[in-house]
């Protein structure tokens, strides 16, 4: 078996199904739907909890003009926990140690805080 000095940069694939695209849509499937009962179950009332308790500490420090960004931080919070939390399964990885997942998240927040600082 030879190796090249580039296959470390090559996404591994189980079965021709690349895992970064398995670890990526595996958290989404473990997020319980919304139901239109009066009372919400255990996960719902728990996920629920977090999440408010989560905006809350992330609001704290900041002013009113934070605060719209508060939706798009705590989902971005969501995604790195869930996708983090992939390593911990055996054979599976996390997908923020690809460049290309960081890059992805990175370069668009920062280009949108540059344009709205410049044009406020």
């Amino acid at each position: 078996m030879t190796l090249s000095f580039f296959d470390q940069f090559m996404s591994p694939t189980l079965f021709g199904i690349p895992l970064i695209a398995l670890a990526l849509s595996l958290p989404w499937l473990l997020f319980p739907t919304p139901s239109s009962r009066w009372l919400n179950n255990r996960l719902l009332s728990l996920q629920g909890w977090s999440i408010s308790r989560f905006t809350q500490q992330l609001l704290l420090p900041l002013n009113l003009g934070g605060h719209k960004w508060a939706v798009i931080l705590t989902s971005l919070m969501l995604f790195l926990i869930t996708t983090n939390m992939l390593g911990l399964l055996p054979y599976t990885y996390t997908p923020t140690t690809q460049l290309s997942l960081n890059l992805g998240l990175a370069v668009p927040l920062w280009l949108a805080t540059v344009i709205i600082g410049l044009r406020n």
